[in-house]
């Protein structure tokens, strides 16, 4: 079967900036410095701005900015970190890996992002932090999760790897809480052409361990402070970002008036649409319907040459990574009913309004028969 609607045409994206990411290219190849240089100070500082944050540090991928946040607050061992019970894997391996426990609270179910309401019942004496997931691009409802959090004495970490330049109230996604995690995997709103990631924070302390963490737990050439990690931003992917960081409010204007032509079209038929708060703005990073029988409906997209894709097919919790661990003996049937239904969409900044009208077609078809 051939693809002629592509789910992501990364090519296309590239091919509109092919001058500035060759310009960056060239620009770090003649300065011959590839790690922890210009671009990535420069970078740092315009990804700061844009987020309205004093600090970011670029590490070499999302989970590593989770983690290392967490590391950076010390939470490990014995504590607790209440995490979606449907988002993809990450946010919950970033706690395993500082040693602490992922505890699940469950979504609402027509935004997919965790519930307020339902986080009180979830917190116990060793619960440290919320890590509350912007999935698909919208924004979490930050304000009743923070109001949790200071009742309680927790921190508030935005996973963002999805939500570059959502907004919740105004205010732009990596300042809603103590600290946020951005991936700057090439499929994101703002990707790489590898994988990077990001810390945002306006916390200058937890800022700062986080750079030494990311370093060899080390500030100063071979004095080693902390026990860190190797996991920084290279420069050529820094370069690359400052190439694309200029475009991303278009790109995502271009997003979302896609997914307002899906909300059109889509409208009053069998497909569960996405629905956003009003308080918040999303990117559209995904664009995430729900839908019966989703095998038979993927099939005959497929044929049709739709690309299309399930965010996601299996609730982390219900991940071998996680048997017979106490997470996963927590009842979740609200994901484990989303993970049956949700379908992902094409949507991108070069995806054509041609093409969308054949991808409604081709599944309001399949809805038919």
């Amino acid at each position: 079967m051939t693809t002629t609607i592509p789910f992501l045409d990364i090519a296309a994206a590239h091919e509109e900036l092919r001058g500035e990411l060759d310009t960056a290219y060239a620009r770090v190849m003649q300065s011959s410095w590839f790690i922890l240089g210009n671009e990535v100070t420069s970078f740092e500082a315009e990804f700061a701005a844009y987020c309205g944050a004093d600090y970011c540090v670029g590490v070499g991928n999302g989970l590593d900015a989770l983690h290392l946040i967490l590391r950076g607050m010390d939470i490990g061992p014995g504590d607790e970190v209440l995490v979606p019970s449907n988002t993809f894997i990450a946010t919950w391996l970033a706690v395993t890996q500082a040693g602490a426990t992922p505890v699940p609270v469950e979504p609402v179910t027509s935004t997919y992002n965790m519930d307020p309401a339902q986080i009180e019942a979830a917190i116990t004496p060793r619960t440290r932090a919320i890590i509350p997931v912007h999935l698909y691009g919208q924004p979490a409802d930050m304000s009743p999760i923070t109001a949790i959090a200071q009742q309680y004495g927790l921190k508030v970490i935005e996973d963002a790897a999805q939500a570059h330049g959502g907004t919740y109230r105004g205010k732009r996604t990596g300042i809603l809480g103590d600290a946020a995690a951005f991936s700057f995997y090439p499929g994101k709103n703002l990707g790489a052409l590898g994988d990077g990631g990001g810390v945002v924070t306006n916390d200058p302390v937890l800022g700062q361990r986080v750079r030494e963490l990311s370093n060899y737990g080390s500030k100063q050439k071979y004095v080693h402070d902390l026990a860190g990690y190797n996991t920084r931003l290279d420069e050529l992917q820094a370069a690359f970002l400052r190439a694309k960081l200029p475009v991303l409010d278009e790109w995502n204007k271009r997003r979302a008036a896609l997914a307002n032509r899906y909300m059109t079209q889509l409208s009053g038929t069998d497909v569960v649409l996405p629905v956003v708060i009003d308080s918040a703005e999303s990117v559209w990073h995904l664009f995430v319907v729900r839908v019966k029988d989703r095998e038979r409906v993927m099939r005959t997209l497929a044929n049709a040459g739709v690309g299309i894709q399930i965010h996601y097919p299996i609730p982390p919790g219900r991940n071998g990574a996680y048997a017979g661990t106490p997470a996963a003996a927590i009842r979740c049937p609200i994901a484990d009913t989303l993970s049956d239904e949700v379908l992902s969409l094409p949507i991108g900044p070069h995806m054509s309004s041609d093409q969308l009208d054949r991808v409604c077609e081709v599944l309001l078809v399949a809805l038919k028969n």
